[in-house]
């Protein structure tokens, strides 16, 4: 799930002028921010296909155990 300007305000406690100021002045801090956001949603969508891949190999150990 992509994450809002106001969800990430909220995360980070400040205030929406805030980002944008920064944004606006102080673009190598935004693109910082951003980029951690960014990398967190990458490592929590990496996590959820290792979740998906193990349910799926213990489905197929069970299926070759059954057929045995």
């Amino acid at each position: 799930m992509k994450l809002t300007q106001q969800d990430k305000t909220r995360l980070l406690g400040i205030d929406a002028r805030t980002i944008r100021k920064w944004r606006k002045d102080r673009p190598y801090l935004y693109e910082i921010i951003e980029k951690g956001f960014a990398f967190e949603e990458f490592v929590k969508t990496a996590q959820e296909k290792i979740d998906d891949l193990k349910k799926l190999e213990d489905s197929l150990k069970i299926d070759s155990i059954n057929k045995k």
